[in-house]
């Protein structure tokens, strides 16, 4: 074997490659050295007097399919210092294997990776296509292993609902957004149980949350130091609802004072026309599901049929007729509870959208 071809096996620039054998199974086997290095881990000394060798055997990455097995010879030293506690030591190498470890880092590195995408069972199955023979509780105890070696002062949390069983049963979910891992699973969803567990742990200096006040005041009650702030997904939410409530006031009376009395004349009447056609096409809907409702359809199967969610479809099979749309009533905080006065002072001539603001306000 080449001299190339050693270097392509060896796991690490601190392995020397002697050999690569192929057993009966199809299984590679890589033998090589560590390279010497005889620094003690304790005081940082270096020894020249060596104690003997030991074998290490680790898994590694996989090659045409095989499963392949690094036999490591490491080679031991004595420590001659007398304020150092260890009498003798390895040499030691993290970018090839962690101490006492049974596969290198790099193969390591990927079982924790399919262990947090997929699990622990999906990800023995897949690593066992690949060639890596892993079991499942194996998977799991690193990604456990991997928690506690984190950095466990946690400064920024991210506070949700989890769904134990949908629509059934919920709790609060608590993320570091730091390390992007989950802290803790809370079993309920209340606000004494996520105030304590803030409470515990004081060096939380923000807190990601949605519009949920449950979760605003489990903050101020337990982490008052902390910042409270949205995350780019409820930002975004909030920015679609804000739109879609602009969008559906559209036409009634935001923009209605400002158009002339002819455009206000056309509008009313294309909205005339429209109102009964949606009362038709409601009426359709309405007939469609209680059909597909008496042939003995289930909610889930009249959902995908038709496009209403579940929610609707048993609201609408509750009733004989198509529900009426309720309007709101207009509050002190909309355009519409101020409608008169508006109108009114638009034809007095005042037409200063802040002046008008301000006697709102007064």
């Amino acid at each position: 074997m080449s001299m190339r071809a050693k270097k392509d096996w060896a796991p690490s620039k601190y392995v020397t490659v002697d050999r690569v054998e192929r057993t009966a199974m199809g299984q590679w086997t890589v033998f090589g050295s560590l390279v010497e290095r005889g620094i003690c881990p304790g005081c940082g000394a270096r020894s020249r007097h060596r104690h003997g060798w030991r074998q290490r055997r680790l898994q590694d990455f996989p090659a045409h399919g095989q499963a392949v097995t690094v036999d490591l010879r490491v080679c031991r030293w004595r420590c001659l210092s007398s304020a150092c506690d260890l009498k003798t030591f390895s040499d030691q190498a993290v970018t090839v294997a962690a101490p006492r470890a049974r596969r290198t880092s790099r193969i390591a590195q990927v079982v924790r990776h399919l262990g947090h995408a997929a699990g622990g069972r999906p990800a023995e199955k897949l690593l066992s296509r690949l060639g890596v023979p892993v079991s499942d509780d194996t998977i799991l105890r690193a990604l456990k292993r991997d928690m506690q070696s984190g950095r466990r002062d946690i400064r920024v949390v991210g506070i949700d609902d989890w769904s134990w069983r949908k629509s059934t049963r919920y709790g609060t979910i608590i993320v570091d957004l730091e390390r992007h891992r989950v802290v803790d699973v809370l079993k309920d969803w209340s606000v004494e149980s996520c105030a304590q567990w803030l409470r515990k742990h004081p060096s939380i200096e923000i807190v990601s949350r949605d519009r949920c006040g449950l979760y605003s005041r489990a903050a101020r009650d337990g982490a008052p130091q902390a910042l409270q702030v949205a995350d780019r997904f409820h930002l975004v939410q909030n920015l679609r609802k804000a739109i879609e409530e602009q969008m559906n006031l559209s036409g009634r009376m935001t923009g209605r004072a400002l158009l002339s009395e002819a455009d206000n004349a056309s509008a009313a009447a294309h909205l005339q026309r429209a109102r009964p056609a949606h009362r038709q096409s409601r009426q359709e809907v309405f007939t469609m599901i209680h059909s597909l409702r008496n042939q003995g359809l289930s909610y889930s199967e009249i959902e995908r049929r038709t496009g209403y969610k579940r929610r609707s479809v048993a609201k609408w099979l509750r009733h004989k007729t198509p529900p009426d749309r309720r309007r709101a009533t207009p509050t002190p905080t909309s355009p519409r509870y101020f409608e008169d006065y508006l109108a009114r002072r638009w034809q007095e001539g005042q037409r200063h959208g802040r002046q008008l603001f301000q006697e709102v306000k007064d």
